[in-house]
């Protein structure tokens, strides 16, 4: 696989928020699968007729939709970069596009949602991505999925002629081209489908070339065959961090649209603990958001980022531009750094103190609360002969754990350590 080695903003952004938002939010299902029948991995993804599914393009009207005041949240929640579903699988653009009628300019609502999106990100100074499917349900020359292709079986995809996969390509190129040319700067391409068809099929080397040359400082996900900057394990933490950048992409419920059946949502406490294990491991959360069919977020799901919001207003700079902090067996939890500043980071309420090991103890200049003023006292202890002639000993640092330091959701710890 081909990748980039030159370090990016994308190394320490940590969090950013995602965007799965289409015509199918009307009806309050999942985005795409329910036309080909659902798909286990998504247990309420449901099975909807194609025809029926479709149907709702033309219903699209979301006024709700407030593409500035979603920008400003991801702003106060100290995301980023954030990226928006321009083409699920179900082939419906979410921008304006030449080279089909099946766009959201064609349907009620005819503003071009990509340009928005876009416009109030940059306006918050957040990076932006797009996502865009490879796979296209709805396209005659994909070919169009049917219900008569029902049940959906992996590995068994109807295949187009020679002829329909050349006028395919050619519009899938064009789209590529419309995004990467008439939105200016664009962060992130993040692809999706690569499963349906082989590299040379792609043709991904050439698509490749095109989106290096039209954006050269573009980042690539893993997700188009044979290519990608990062890597993105989906509704999961690798207990090891992958060898290069990568990113988590994750739902607040088990839905990736809005989907008011599915009521297994995580718990503010849980996603803030999700985003410390990451930025812990060295990797980027990506934040799944389900906007409804009027474009306004679920409650449910505002209530869950405004906790996290919160949590982060007084405590992101333990998670955006750090870097791993310690081993696992230095400290019982995710630990991030960032400077002469190691950053502990308590995922269950301590007993009564909590310790730290193999770090430099006579170094240490202070241990506070993040997100207050709050000091606390620290005592030390190293091997007798490192105490006696080692001037930079390493060794244990004890920290007695008060219960007014204990943070609902999360408590964080600050060492500060002066250089060698």
């Amino acid at each position: 696989m081909t990748t980039r080695q030159e370090t990016t903003w994308f190394d320490t952004a940590r969090f950013g928020m995602f965007v799965h938002w289409g015509h199918s939010s009307q009806r309050g299902c999942e985005l795409s699968w329910p036309l080909v029948g659902g798909v286990t991995n998504l247990p309420f993804g449901g099975s909807v007729p194609v025809e029926e599914y479709h149907s709702t393009a033309f219903t699209f009207n979301p006024q709700q939709w407030d593409a500035k005041a979603l920008a400003r949240m991801a702003k106060d929640m100290g995301m980023q970069y954030a990226i928006l579903t321009s083409k699920h699988h179900d082939g419906f653009s979410m921008f304006h596009t030449r080279q089909s009628d099946f766009s959201i300019e064609h349907a009620p609502y005819s503003q071009d949602i990509v340009r928005d999106f876009v416009a109030a990100m940059r306006a918050e100074g957040l990076r932006v991505g797009l996502y865009f499917s490879l796979i296209d349900w709805h396209h005659p020359d994909y070919p169009a999925f049917t219900e008569s292709d029902k049940p959906y079986q992996f590995f068994n995809w109807k295949q187009p002629t020679p002829e329909q996969w050349e006028r395919y390509t050619q519009f899938m190129f064009a789209q590529i081209r419309e995004l990467l040319t008439n939105y200016g700067r664009i962060d992130v391409l993040w692809f999706d489908g690569g499963w349906e068809r082989s590299i040379d099929q792609w043709k991904a080397y050439e698509l490749e070339a095109m989106i290096r040359e039209l954006q050269p400082e573009i980042l690539i996900n893993d997700r188009l065959p044979g290519f990608g900057d990062f890597d993105t394990p989906e509704q999961f933490i690798p207990a090891q961090p992958p060898a290069r950048t990568w990113e988590t992409c994750m739902t607040i419920n088990e839905s990736w649209g809005y989907n008011p059946s599915d009521t297994q949502l995580k718990s503010a406490r849980q996603l803030i603990h999700a985003l410390c294990e990451v930025a812990g491991k060295g990797g980027n959360l990506l934040l799944n958001v389900s906007p409804m069919g009027d474009g306004a977020l679920p409650p449910e799901q505002v209530e869950r980022l405004q906790t996290v919001g919160a949590w982060m207003a007084q405590h992101g700079e333990s998670i955006v531009a750090t870097a791993p902090g310690l081993e696992p067996w230095q400290f019982y939890g995710p630990s991030t750094r960032k400077g002469d500043c190691i950053y502990l980071h308590l995922l269950m309420q301590p007993y009564d103190s909590i310790s730290v090991r193999g770090v430099p103890i006579k170094r240490v200049k202070s241990v506070q609360v993040l997100g207050s003023s709050q000091a606390l006292a620290f005592s030390t202890r190293c091997a007798i002969v490192d105490a006696m002639f080692n001037p930079d000993p390493l060794g244990e640092l004890t920290i007695p754990m008060p219960a007014s330091a204990v943070d609902p959701y999360a408590t964080v710890i600050k060492l500060e350590i002066s250089p060698a």
